[in-house]
């Protein structure tokens, strides 16, 4: 089993930068493809980004593509996600999941680990 916390959420203005953390408990986490999703107020949660438990694999949506970039320290349990050139419509709730998979997949209903959430909120 896999315990996630995130941290690093916060307010920041349009523009600049955020790093989320996820913390993950467990010996078995560097078997898992790490992902992060994201949850706006009256949305569904959508996919942002994922990477494979080697680091070979990775994988964006669209929206996010050449802003923010995921890795992953398998020696330290954690895994990031590096946010630039934030824009308002990235505020969100930012989830950390796991998934045993191979490859870094963007299918939601694969992830069988979630944390708990960690807000970002940017201003315009």
């Amino acid at each position: 089993q896999v315990q996630l916390v995130e941290s690093g959420g916060g307010l920041v203005q349009a523009g600049g930068s955020l790093r989320l953390s996820c913390a993950a408990s467990g010996r078995t986490f560097r078997r898992y493809t790490m992902g992060w999703f994201r949850q706006a107020p009256g949305k569904e949660r959508e996919f942002v980004a994922a990477i494979s438990w080697s680091g070979d694999s990775t994988a964006y949506v669209d929206s996010v593509r050449g802003r923010f970039t995921i890795s992953r320290h398998n020696a330290k349990n954690m895994v990031y996600l590096q946010m630039n050139s934030l824009k308002s419509e990235d505020t969100a709730v930012y989830y950390c999941a796991a998934a045993n998979t191979i490859v870094a997949v963007p299918t939601r209903s694969l992830y069988d680990y979630w944390g708990q959430g960690t807000q970002v909120t940017v201003s315009s």
